[in-house]
């Protein structure tokens, strides 16, 4: 489970391109366990939550128990489908946390002010233009805004509490948006040990397990190069969380 996280193929995680993957996992064969290798640093909270909801529905369906291995990062939305499975691993060096929910943007009413552009926007509601980017903020806007990215963290909160629960270190404020390396993450609570997923996987199902891997792919007019301008957004986009971990 590699990369960002959004829909509409902007991300290379998605519940629909992920579905697929994730039912032939859980139902392939009968399987010992699922393991989750996941290296992603977030993106839609909408999406992360599908997916993790989709893990444990398939997990309680199967009695298939899962296990997450994280490589670089788990980051945001990373960590919200990292904390689906039953138990997380990482490396020393990855980077895990991240609870918290960002909007980003830019202002650039006084750019258009200056160049002599006009904006017309005609509306029906009061607030459906809210936030508009060539407009100057209102102190409205921002509340409201405030006030649904603090719904959403609520949920994400709501989420790895229910996940981790007595797990979590109740000393350090988890959910302010920090992340932090492996060994601190375990103590933490965020993880459960330091540990790759092959050995750790013999280690708990015999030297002699067998591994079926599961992948997702691009899309055929992805591949071909038919979406070069929707590839480079994305990939602006994705380098963009992946540079707020330092990576």
């Amino acid at each position: 489970m590699q990369g960002m996280i959004a829909a509409g193929g902007r991300g290379r995680l998605s519940d629909a391109g992920c579905g697929p993957l994730l039912e032939r996992a859980f139902r392939t064969g009968r399987p010992k366990a699922v393991a989750l290798i996941v290296n992603s640093p977030g993106g839609s909270p909408v999406q992360s939550a599908l997916i993790g909801a989709r893990i444990r529905r398939l997990a309680e369906e199967t009695g298939v128990p899962v296990h997450a291995f994280v490589e670089d990062a788990a980051a945001s939305g990373g960590y919200w489908i990292a904390s689906a499975a039953d138990d997380i691993h990482c490396d020393r060096a990855s980077i895990l946390g991240s609870i918290g929910v960002i909007s980003a943007g830019f202002g650039l009413s006084g750019a258009i002010e200056k160049l002599g552009v006009e904006r017309r926007v005609h509306t029906a509601g009061q607030s459906k233009s809210q936030l508009d980017p060539f407009r100057p903020e209102t102190p409205e806007d921002v509340a409201r805004l405030e006030a649904l990215l603090e719904q959403m963290h609520r949920v994400f909160i709501d989420h790895v509490t229910d996940r981790r629960g007595g797990a979590l270190s109740t000393g350090t404020d988890l959910f302010d948006g920090r992340f932090w390396l492996g060994d601190e993450a375990v103590r933490l609570g965020l993880a459960d040990g330091i540990g790759h997923a092959t050995p750790v996987l013999k280690a708990r199902y015999g030297k002699r397990v067998r591994f079926r891997s599961f992948g997702t792919r691009r899309p055929l007019w992805s591949r071909l190069g038919l979406s070069l301008a929707q590839d480079a957004l994305a990939g602006v986009e994705e380098a963009a969380l992946w540079a707020r971990l330092g990576l």
